[in-house]
């Protein structure tokens, strides 16, 4: 099996399950605790990977801003921020979104044809080439994730959306998952969930071990590892 930094999924979802509404807004329904505890698992990665979908709804990435944090990963010999990178098969992203004016280091995950469109700028400071299946655009994970360990991340959040998500559980290469279940219910078919595709039948489903819970006022997190035998 080929080496790959670690990576955990984190997101915020509904009591029933959606991480965002039918409309695919931003989703802004987690608490200052819920910012709190991404703000400091993200502070514990080398990178964090999201989709473009993701970028599109918020415009920004989430930074650290906490200083305890920051002198933390000094002290661990990380760099300030994690890198921030974008996963986008078409790598069509608007160039004037906030998320280019933030102090973070930004890369590109991207096709051949996608990289062509940012060859002439320097808003990524690295276009990642990824492999693809023949005849897709869906990206070859294993590849990709051993590129990124010998770039020096050894560790990786991945922040939505579902396709993203969905694909990397598809590849076996998800070792861990932050659910926060806040006090809301969305409903309906067409809000989206924190696994996206065609999913997988009962007796094929992803199993989980239950690492921790805890409670913070309304909203519980859910700490689990992924059994990718």
């Amino acid at each position: 099996m080929n080496q790959r930094p670690h990576t955990t999924v984190i997101l915020a979802i509904t009591t029933d399950g959606k991480i965002a509404d039918r409309t695919y807004a931003a989703a802004r329904f987690g608490s200052t605790q819920d910012k709190a505890h991404l703000e400091k698992q993200i502070s514990l990665v080398d990178g964090v990977i999201f989709g473009a979908g993701t970028l599109r709804a918020y415009g920004t990435s989430l930074p650290i801003t906490n200083s305890d944090l920051r002198q933390f990963r000094k002290k661990r010999h990380q760099t300030l921020q994690p890198f921030h990178i974008v996963a986008s098969a078409s790598a069509q992203i608007n160039f004037n979104l906030p998320f280019f004016q933030q102090s973070i280091p930004r890369w590109l995950l991207t096709t051949k044809t996608g990289s062509a469109l940012w060859r002439n700028n320097h808003l990524f400071e690295r276009v990642i080439v990824a492999p693809t299946y023949p005849d897709t655009s869906n990206f070859v994970w294993q590849p990709i994730l051993s590129e990124l360990l010998n770039l020096g991340l050894k560790k990786l959040a991945i922040l939505g959306g579902g396709e993203l998500v969905a694909s990397l559980l598809a590849a076996k290469a998800v070792d861990e998952i932050w659910l926060t279940v806040c006090p809301f219910i969305f409903g309906g078919v067409n809000s989206p969930t924190p696994v996206a595709g065609v999913g997988w039948l009962q007796s094929q489903g992803i199993r989980l071990n239950l690492l921790e819970v805890k409670q913070i006022e309304q909203e519980v997190f859910l700490h689990y590892k992924v059994i990718n035998s």
